[in-house]
């Protein structure tokens, strides 16, 4: 086994079935990966927790059960995982000085799934600051750069997460989305991702110095990962009720479609409080005529369609409430009484939503107003600024592209659509029906078939 790229690229489906016939062994493909990272992570610093001695024990392993005949599903498939999550014997930091020295006495939930189903788990990837940018830059291990453009981020806060991906370090990845954590950094770096209906993985072990209490309103798991045949068979293995849930078994609903004839798409290319690029509305534009040549039917208006500046209002209500609990910024929090007025707002746009995909069954819309971002130092979001089509704009307000399905705790993927200007990574994202993560999913797979993936990044 080498590091040729042809091996990096290569799918965690397709590892799975070369595992399965026996053409390449598990400590193979797990040496391949860990010589990679020590090759070229330097530029990166994607991999920062290295848990190879285990990786290779469990790759021997993984070998012996092949050799037993055993088929689990990610069976001696390396992967990453993102450093929010707990991994036995090693810090859950979020990127904070004061967790530092906190060590997790063991994996976290979906770590174990993932452990469970096979997976030959190398390491943890970056993050920032509580993941709390879309940049991943943080005091304990550093910044980590964009595989395309090593002065631009890859995004945030799973942004190392995408960049092992897009450098070809792991066949597949975890990672976390509030505010688009794992949209926008696939996005950035050219890989799919997936953020998951709210509530569809449970968030035990995923939090920061071993804090335990309930999962944030908003926030959800999900894989990265460079097909998505593979988001599918990930989220497989990750959804599903605890040991705490109401319900004690899970039936995802399959794709409603299996061709893009016949799909009711509704496509939004702007947005009450954010900008986009023109390159990316181009690119709508061009996605939109390929379904409409396909055979699908295409929608740009709709009565049906929720109020996105309500909506957007709500959203970040309730996302500021959740990402300044225990991190005040000087500005007021609301009250319990206002935010349960928030999530009665929540509850009739989810309902709104509903009626909705009655109707349609996908929505294509921007994953970020930009390609990748140059780095920036200013720790204020206020202070920070994005150029969209030569015209300043405030750096938050692109949470508005993530908030449309967040809100909603609707799903919704990103899904790599080639390279644009600059060599950079353009990507969209599909949001779909709640608890129809297969829906989008298998229609992101269809829309990238025909676009060529990005060269992989070296």
């Amino acid at each position: 086994m080498s590091t040729h790229p042809d091996l990096a690229r290569t799918t965690a489906t397709q590892l799975v079935a070369g595992l399965r016939k026996k053409s390449v062994s598990a400590v193979e493909l797990a040496e391949a990966s860990i010589a990679r990272i020590e090759a070229l992570d330097g530029q990166i610093n994607a991999v920062i927790v290295r848990d190879f001695k285990r990786a290779l024990a469990d790759a021997r392993a993984a070998d012996e059960a092949i050799a037993r005949g055993e088929t689990r599903p990610l069976l001696g498939v390396p992967m990453t995982v993102k450093e929010s999550y707990d991994l036995r014997d090693h810090p859950t930091t979020w990127g904070v000085e004061a967790h530092r020295e906190h060590r997790a006495h063991q994996d976290a939930l979906s770590v174990q799934r993932l452990k469970q189903a096979g997976a030959v788990v190398l390491g943890k990837t970056n993050v920032p600051p509580v993941l709390a940018d879309w940049q991943s830059d943080n005091p304990i291990y550093g910044r980590t750069n964009n595989p395309y453009d090593l002065t631009r981020s890859p995004g945030g806060s799973s942004g190392g997460a995408a960049a092992a991906l897009a450098m070809g370090f792991s066949a597949l990845e975890l990672g976390s989305d509030i505010g688009g954590s794992i949209r926008i950094p696939a996005a950035f770096c050219g890989v799919f991702g997936h953020k998951s209906t709210w509530n569809l993985i449970p968030q035990g072990g995923h939090s920061p110095g071993g804090y335990v209490g309930a999962g944030p309103p908003l926030g959800v798991l999900g894989p990265l990962a460079r097909s998505a045949e593979d988001l599918d068979l990930a989220l497989g293995v990750l959804a599903g009720p605890d040991a705490d849930a109401w319900a004690n078994k899970l039936a995802l609903a399959p794709p409603r479609r299996d061709r893009l004839g016949g799909f009711r798409v509704f496509v939004i290319d702007n947005h009450p409080a954010a900008g986009v690029d023109g390159e990316i509305r181009h690119l709508l534009d061009d996605v939109a005529d390929h379904l409409t040549r396909e055979g699908a039917t295409v929608a740009r208006t709709s009565s049906l369609l929720p109020d996105l500046s309500a909506s957007w209002r709500t959203y970040q209500s309730i996302l500021h409430t959740v990402t300044t609990r225990r991190a005040p910024t000087g500005r007021e929090p609301i009250t319990a009484h206002e935010l349960l007025d928030r999530f009665d707002d929540q509850f009739r746009i989810r309902r709104q939503w509903a009626d909705f995909f009655r109707h349609f069954d996908v929505v294509l819309a921007p994953a970020f107003g930009t390609t990748a971002f140059p780095h920036t130092a200013e720790p204020d979001w206020r202070k920070r600024s994005l150029i969209i089509d030569g015209e300043e704009t405030r750096y938050g307000d692109q949470l508005a592209w993530a908030g449309i399905a967040t809100v909603a705790n609707l799903p919704a993927t990103a899904v790599p659509m080639g390279l644009g200007k600059g060599g950079l990574p353009l990507s969209l994202q599909v949001i779909g029906p709640h608890l129809e993560d297969r829906t989008t999913i298998a229609f992101a797979g269809l829309i990238a078939r025909d676009t060529p993936p990005p060269k992989l990044a070296e």
